[in-house]
């Protein structure tokens, strides 16, 4: 296997050997609710991470992600509802006996410990009859260290780690106690933009080689969608939505996924006779769309510049301009006291504040007004 380097780089793992042996288990909430002094934090959740899957929960600051991992870990007693592992009703076990590796943002490493003796804590701690024996801890810690890319590192300490190889350490500890489940709380949170990008891709690939279930909490949209096999999206204490990134991103399940994913513009405006009217245009509303006050949201890759004017297309007038990578934001104002909405043009496509662009909406999001 080929070595990371010492500031945290991430490599190829397609050398690396390690044994999982143990069997996926779902797991699974069934009305799962939380609160705390009478505030609820979890509203009757139900919810099912398949054997094997990588899921992502996905929410603002307050959603309940957090409150709903730690009810998983056993880090928190549910007030109502139960949470099943596979077959067995795991709402009342302690958490030692549910087997669950827990990643923490901050990592929680010991400062006064080695990595090897860090990664190796949770075997330590063990009962006696359910104990390794010394040789078999130290075999392990350095087969973990080894599949999180960090062979020979075991005799340093935590100060003497950059940020990423930090976070590995925190996942080999969570593998090391042999888990059924894995927990990941912000994996990446206390991480730079880069390494956060490197370690998101490190970690699908490890996952994909080791087929633990996994749950981990993000505010990421980038990261979740990217990461996960689906995504669980979580508002005050509710399910949203739970599904891939195509279907969250083009088929959201209710407002405040529209406008949360995506960095969507929420539009009020009316329906009448199956049209949407956006400022000097029409646009078709999609079939059967009742008439009367609606919210439609658009994001920027949903607008095209139309070839000509008439029915199906609108204008908006540019406020401003702005460069996003290799391509053009274009920032228009459709109708007086809407929003601006922006639309992504090719680099080489420049326009002049003031011009009027006329458009066309190729995806539609819209709801019945609340």
């Amino acid at each position: 296997m080929r070595k990371a380097s010492q500031l945290g780089d991430v490599t190829d793992m397609t050398d690396t050997t390690f044994d999982f042996s143990g069997k996926p288990i779902a797991i699974t909430a069934e009305g799962l609710a939380k609160s705390f002094l009478g505030v609820v934090a979890v509203n009757g959740i139900d919810l099912q991470v398949k054997p094997g899957e990588l899921m992502a929960l996905l929410g603002p600051s307050g959603s309940g992600k957090t409150t709903l991992l730690r009810l998983f870990a056993g880090l928190e007693t549910p007030t109502a509802g139960r949470i099943l592992f596979g077959d067995e009703d795991a709402t009342h076990l302690p958490v030692r006996e549910r087997r669950v590796g827990f990643m923490f943002q901050h990592y929680a490493l010991f400062k006064h410990m080695s990595v090897a003796e860090n990664v190796a804590y949770g075997l330590h701690v063990r009962p006696r009859r359910l104990r390794p024996s010394g040789a078999e801890i130290r075999k392990r810690a350095e087969d973990l260290l080894e599949l999180v890319q960090l062979p020979g590192l075991g005799k340093r300490y935590p100060a003497q780690l950059s940020g990423g190889q930090r976070q590995r350490v925190a996942l080999a500890r969570a593998l090391a106690v042999e888990p059924r489940v894995l927990l990941l709380d912000e994996p990446f949170g206390a991480l730079d933009a880069q390494v956060r990008r490197d370690l998101r891709r490190w970690l699908r690939e490890l996952h994909d080689r080791t087929g633990h279930t996994t749950l981990f909490v993000t505010h990421d949209q980038e990261e979740a969608l990217e990461l996960a096999d689906r995504v669980a999206i979580l508002n005050r204490g509710r399910l949203e939505q739970l599904g891939g990134a195509d279907d969250i991103l083009d088929h959201p399940a209710t407002p405040f996924v529209a406008g949360f994913v995506g960095d969507a513009v929420r539009l009020s405006v009316s329906v009448e006779a199956g049209w949407i009217s956006l400022g000097r245009g029409k646009v078709p509303a999609p079939f059967q769309f009742p008439a009367g006050p609606a919210e439609l949201f658009i994001r920027p890759y949903d607008l095209t510049l139309a070839h000509s004017t008439g029915h199906g297309t609108f204008t908006g007038k540019v406020v401003g301009t702005r460069r996003v990578g290799s391509a053009r934001r274009a920032e228009l104002i459709l109708e007086d006291g809407l929003p601006s909405v922006e639309v992504t043009l090719p680099l080489e496509h420049a326009v002049l504040k003031g011009e009027e662009l006329h458009l066309n909406l190729l995806t539609m999001r819209l709801f019945p007004a609340r």
